[in-house]
């Protein structure tokens, strides 16, 4: 039988290669910060001329550093190096940015004045030009960077225009490639300090924003400077770009202003201490990383469409996307996420970019569902692959209908918890970034009693009789470590912290937002081989050591006993080879998530009672603490010392809630 492959079940995403229309060029503007230490700028430099030798060579590249003025570096002429300078404290429009790079031709030459059209910019832009032309032209130019050499004085900080700097790229390119994929890559090594779009003064007695300031309204070019960049970011996703922020300083750079840049047009954020540190270094270099045809994992201006059957609507979206206004009768009155749309623009994508969905089931009183009928869904993406073709990606999905009261069972048994509690998390981070952290708790703790209401078997008042099927028995522990994260917990991070954290977790798949909500712990013993153990201070023995991954950071914990072992030095000697074996286990599994995954993580090597044990700590389920640590004779584990709740604690409360008959 030769039916076409749309028409065979098991074929539930297609994808098309479009062949029409010129191939786009892949096109990487970097924009560089030189108001770096000699250290940090050396190391930067060093990255950037390598990931020359990553790019095809039929991409375009282009080079703009910026201190107190901006330079926009012409890439065409030989032998001699030409910029052309802005400054740094005037907000440019996008035409006069055009105008002055000589992008228009001027309307005194003879011709009308008209921008020059795309596919002649390619010869006559002399800023982006082809790897292959300026490959070792460029390379020079990026050894010879110097430090900005505007003198900064004592107490003072560095004056830096990243706001106008941005505005030239972003310009630059709607100039030149509008409606191309394209990525502005943005290196800063500190704060904007001047200009428009500055997130704090040059004095550095009065310091960056913190959570504390936010609160009290202290922060004076906070509303300013996240409204500059949030025009900017719009401009740029609207014609297809995408901005990376790639910040590595020991104090914060201003991402809590910054981050609508990458969270709006699908760019990468990474945060590090320093451009000299092999953290920063293997994950840039992992930006660049290829799939085994030799292409990019990454792609460029990204079309997302949904479309439904006649009793669904579609509520909005969360994820690195912004809404494309396209109304329809499958579009929900009821906005999640970015909503009002059925269709949204994704400028960057990579293998891992997920988007969150949100839908409703309407008319079920005046035209009842059909029983036994299905609902249907598909998903159509556009996108032009990092091998310059147009793709387009169609899945279709199809689902039986279930009465809500007699067919309960049925949504219970197909009920995913895990994809539910990434969901769930999902709106309560976009929630959190407009609303006060305890109200989006309370939020989240009404939706759970409601769930648990809902689809727990209990006898009412009777907290003890209260239980949940296994289709749902994970998910108020995922809740509960939810409630406690960094994403909905600002305590102990800084804003910038927090934004970056919140970045992440939007886009990721779901097996990475689960580690994040709920990091992974594993034991490892002389008793048998590692094994994976309940995140709770229960786990925390003398005798074991512990890998923890929670995405951003990997623990590992050596117990009280095996760090003094290893202090006096065993693993030296040979009749302990399986001690010798036992610490090196943890690390070797340590290195392969190091080997893949992207931003690489934080690794941290530490032992009982050491500063950094605090990491590991800080994520268990106190279920002793400092409180209860002499009640029914427990030996076991490591009391914590904290006024958190632990899970049992939480789960009674939710027990009794549950059944409450006054609920």
């Amino acid at each position: 039988m030769n039916q076409p492959a749309e028409l065979m079940p098991q074929f539930s995403t297609i994808e098309y290669i479009v062949q029409r229309g010129p191939p786009a060029p892949l096109i990487f503007l970097y924009v560089v910060d030189t108001c770096l230490e000699e250290e940090d700028l050396q190391a930067l430099k060093e990255s950037l001329q390598m990931s020359l030798s990553l790019l095809p060579p039929n991409a375009l590249v282009g080079l703009i550093t910026f201190g107190r003025m901006v330079q926009v570096h012409e890439l065409s002429c030989e032998g001699i190096a030409k910029s052309y300078v802005f400054r740094g404290t005037k907000d440019l429009s996008s035409k006069q940015i055009q105008e002055m790079l000589g992008l228009t031709k001027p309307a005194a030459s003879g011709q009308q004045g008209r921008p020059s059209a795309p596919q002649d910019a390619t010869s006559s832009c002399r800023f982006l030009q082809p790897v292959h032309r300026v490959d070792m032209n460029l390379t020079d130019l990026l050894g010879e960077l110097q430090r900005d050499p505007w003198p900064v004085p004592q107490g003072k900080r560095p004056l830096r225009s990243t706001g106008v700097a941005l505005s030239v790229a972003v310009g630059l390119l709607e100039g030149t490639f509008p409606n191309t994929g394209a990525r502005v890559m943005l290196f800063i090594g500190g704060p904007p300090t001047q200009g428009p779009g500055m997130v704090v003064g040059d004095e550095l007695k009065t310091p960056i924003r913190s959570w504390h300031d936010i609160q009290k309204d202290n922060a004076r070019h906070l509303k300013k400077a996240t409204k500059y960049y949030e025009a900017m970011a719009n401009r740029s996703a609207v014609n297809g770009h995408s901005i990376d922020i790639y910040a590595c300083a020991l104090d914060q750079t201003g991402l809590l202003e910054m981050k609508c840049l990458s969270n709006l047009t699908g760019g990468h954020i990474v945060m590090g201490d320093s451009f000299n540190t092999s953290l920063f270094k293997q994950t840039f270099q992992r930006v660049f990383s290829k799939d085994y045809n030799g292409d990019f994992r990454m792609a460029f201006g990204g079309v997302l469409e949904v479309k439904t059957s006649r009793e669904l609507k579609v509520c909005g979206a969360i994820g690195p996307c912004v809404s494309l206004n396209s109304k329809g009768s499958c579009v929900s009155e009821n906005e999640m996420g970015v909503g009002g749309t059925s269709q949204w623009k994704v400028c960057s994508l990579n293998p891992s970019t997920t988007l969150g969905i949100y839908f409703e089931v309407v008319n079920q009183h005046n035209a009842p569902v059909p029983q036994g009928g299905r609902g249907a869904i598909q998903f159509v993406s556009q996108y032009q692959h990092s091998n310059t073709q147009r793709r387009i990606r169609v899945t279709t999905i199809a689902r039986n209908w279930a009465d809500a009261q007699s067919q309960i069972q049925h949504i219970e048994s197909s009920f995913d918890q895990e994809a539910a509690a990434v969901l769930m998390a999902r709106l309560g981070v976009f929630r959190a970034e407009s609303e006060e952290g305890p109200d989006v708790l309370r939020w989240l703790d009404r939706q759970l009693i409601r769930l648990c209401q809902k689809f727990g078997q209990f006898n009412k008042d009777d907290p003890t009789s209260f239980k949940l099927s296994e289709s749902l028995s994970l998910y108020p522990q995922f809740m509960f470590h939810l409630r406690r994260s960094p994403f909905l917990q600002v305590f102990n991070n800084s804003p910038d912290e927090s934004s970056y954290y919140r970045h992440h977790f939007v886009r990721q798949d779901l097996t990475q937002s689960l580690i994040m909500i709920q990091p992974i712990l594993y034991s490892y013993s002389f008793h048998g081989p590692p094994e994976p153990v309940l995140l709770d201070s229960g786990s925390i023995l003398p005798d074991r050591i512990l890998l923890m991954d929670t995405f951003f950071q990997l623990v590992i914990y050596h117990g009280e006993t095996i760090a003094q072992w290893r202090k006096a030095g065993y693993q030296e000697m040979a009749e302990y080879e399986n001690f010798k074996q036992l610490l090196q286990a943890p690390l070797d599994d340590a290195q392969e998530i190091l080997q893949t995954r992207f931003p690489m993580p934080r690794y941290i090597d530490t032992e009982h009672g050491g500063s950094q044990a605090r990491f590991l700590l800080s994520k268990v389920n106190p279920s002793q603490t400092h409180n209860n640590l002499y009640a029914w004779g427990q030996e076991t584990g490591a009391p914590i010392l904290t006024d958190d709740v632990s899970l049992q604690v939480f789960m009674d409360h939710l027990k009794k809630l549950a059944v409450s008959s006054s609920a």
